[in-house]
């Protein structure tokens, strides 16, 4: 079993970006993973406190989001952002927040809870879980999801960290509180990541256009990957190995 892809979402729900390699840190997120979310008028967060996802503008209420991809500058704090449907651009979410939210505000439905700040949380990011976690992902889970829908699927829709391939679909449910070595690191699934309507949403155009909770459904959950505590910092790259104990 080798990693196959890693990503990071600087800003939550607003676009993916991919990496060759990441360094870890225990008792954190990926660096930079969700490290910024937009909150909505009626939230009811803190800036630079955890909240629930239900504060933020995301992918589930407004699926035009999930076209977005991103790419971070960590040493200007620059990230840019790109959509079909608009011009790139390139802000800093901590000085530029005002055109941060204009941007995206276009995506977003009149009928929705309209995007009005921009928080940062650095350390443990705006991850759904309530702990800070990095998102474990299974090729051959995805795979399944696939045959079982009859019908090729972006990696995307799951938002993922760290995706490994191997033999086995949902091999991944059974580490659950098993330590598993993966390059420097040592990672602890501690649950699984329960999916919503986010998943039925197109990367490529925000447009809703697969069930994919009725395809997980018929495995008799609605998951899909881990989330998993890093106990052990350190550098991941594609090909690493993941073994588990």
């Amino acid at each position: 079993m080798q990693i196959t892809a890693l990503y990071r979402h600087p800003i939550k729900s607003h676009g993916r970006e991919s990496l060759n390699r990441v360094t870890l840190h225990a008792g954190q997120s990926m660096p930079y993973d969700r490290v910024w979310a937009i909150a909505h008028e009626a939230a009811k967060a803190e800036p630079g406190v955890w909240a629930h996802c239900a504060n933020f503008s995301r992918v589930s209420k407004s699926p035009e989001l999930m076209a977005i991809t991103s790419q971070l500058d960590e040493d200007s704090g620059i990230v840019s952002l790109s959509h079909p449907d608009l011009p790139t651009l390139s802000v800093n979410p901590d000085t530029d927040a005002n055109a941060l939210i204009d941007w995206v505000s276009q995506l977003v439905p009149h009928t929705r809870a309209q995007p009005a700040s921009v928080m940062r949380l650095d350390g443990r990011g705006y991850t759904d879980s309530d702990f800070p976690s990095v998102t474990l992902c299974n090729l051959a889970s995805h795979r399944a999801v696939e045959v079982q829908m009859e019908q090729a699927l972006s990696l995307h829709r799951w938002r993922g960290n760290i995706w490994f391939d191997s033999e086995a679909p949902w091999a991944e449910f059974d580490w659950i509180g098993r330590d598993i070595t993966i390059g420097d690191c040592i990672l602890r699934p501690r649950e699984r990541t329960d999916r919503c309507i986010a998943t039925t949403a197109n990367p490529d155009t925000g447009q809703r256009d697969a069930d994919t909770l009725a395809a997980l459904e018929s495995f008799g959950h609605q998951d899909f990957s881990v989330r998993c505590e890093v106990i052990k910092g350190g550098t991941l790259q594609l090909g690493n190995v993941v073994q588990t104990t």
